[in-house]
C-alpha cells in the first residue's frame, strides 16, 4: 500500500516564530553534512539485535509513568506517532501519541518545566521513551534503499547509505531505557516554538550543539535549554540540541520493549 506524507498541517502546527534566521521547522536548504555524534550513536555501537519476549523484564513498566501526569503543562508533539518523521509513517510500538518516562526522569523534567514557565516558557516535548520495537524500524528503513520519501525535508544532503555508518541510527537507543527526552520550549507569549536555528531530527550540521550558523538569539536558546537541563540533572550529547539524558537513570542496562502507550502504565 503507497504510504502518504502529510506535512502541510503539521508545518502549519510548527513553523517558528517569524522574525528569525528560519520561519518553518521544515528545512530544505543545503547544509554540509558530516559525521557527528548522535543520540543512537551515543546509547551503543551497531549490534545484532536481540528478541525479548513479553515476560522478561524489558516489558516491565513498573517504574515508568506518563509525563503528562507529572507535568500537565508539557506540550507533546510526539513525531513518531505520526508521520511526521524521517521514516515518513508511524513508528512500530507508538500506540498513543503519550510520553512515557521513568519516574525519576520525570520528576527531574518537572523541575525543569517549573523553572521554564517562570520566564514564558513551556517545555514540548518530541520524544520520550522509545520502544526497541521503534528502534528496529529505525534500522529497517535505512537499511532500504529505495525509500526516500522524506528525504527532502530530512536528509536532502547525504546520501541514504550513510546513515547506519555515520550512526544517526543504530540498533540501541538511549531512549529505550526510558530515562532520555528530546524536547524544545515552547513561547507562552508567542504561541509558537522558540526558535533554535535548527528542527528536531535533521539529519545535517545544524543539529550540533555548537553550530556556528546560528544566530546570537538562537544560540542564546541552545544554552538556556542546555542550561536549564543540567541544573536539573541532564546531560545532552554533540550531535543533536535537542537530546538530553538523565545523568543517575536507574536502567542504565536495560533496553525496554513495552508499547508506548497508556495501557502500559496502568491507564
Amino acid at each position: 500500500m503507497r504510504r502518504y506524507f502529510y506535512i502541510s498541517a503539521i508545518v502549519l502546527c510548527l513553523a517558528g516564530c517569524k522574525g528569525g534566521k528560519r520561519e518553518n521547522a521544515v528545512q530544505t536548504q543545503a547544509v554540509t553534512a558530516a559525521p557527528a555524534v548522535t543520540a543512537d550513536a551515543a546509547a551503543a555501537p551497531a549490534e545484532p539485535v536481540d528478541v525479548v519476549l513479553p515476560g522478561t523484564p524489558e516489558y516491565d513498566a513498573t517504574d515508568f509513568v506518563l509525563v503528562t501526569d507529572v507535568i500537565p503543562e508539557a506540550i507533546l508533539e510526539i513525531r513518531y506517532y505520526s508521520t511526521f518523521n524521517f521514516v515518513g509513517s508511524r513508528i512500530d510500538g507508538y500506540e498513543q501519541p503519550v510520553a512515557l518516562m521513568t519516574k525519576e526522569s520525570a520528576s527531574a523534567l518537572k523541575k525543569v518545566s517549573d523553572k521554564v514557565a517562570g520566564m514564558g516558557y513551556t517545555i514540548k516535548i518530541f520524544d520520550a521513551y522509545r520502544p526497541q520495537k521503534a528502534v528496529d524500524h529505525f534500522i529497517r528503513w535505512a537499511a532500504d534503499p529505495a525509500d526516500t520519501l522524506t528525504r527532502r525535508y530530512f536528509y536532502p544532503d547525504i546520501p541514504k547509505s550513510t546513515i547506519i555508518p555515520r550512526g544517526f541510527v543504530a540498533t540501541k537507543s538511549g531512549h529505550s531505557r526510558g530515562s532520555t527526552v528530546d524536547l524544545t520550549l515552547f513561547d507562552k507569549s508567542k504561541g509558537c516554538d522558540v526558535d533554535m536555528g535548527g528542527s528536531f531530527d535533521w539529519f545535517g550540521d545544524e543539529s550540533h550543539f555548537d553550530y556556528a550558523g546560528v544566530t546570537a538569539e538562537q544560540r542564546r536558546m541552545r544554552n538556556l535549554l542546555n542550561k536549564v537541563m543540567r541544573e536539573a540533572g541532564f546531560h545532552g550529547i554533540p550531535g543533536e540540541w535537542w537530546h538530553f539524558t538523565l545523568n543517575n537513570e536507574p536502567f542504565p542496562d536495560t533496553y525496554f520493549a513495552f508499547p508506548n502507550s497508556m495501557a502500559s502504565v496502568g491507564r
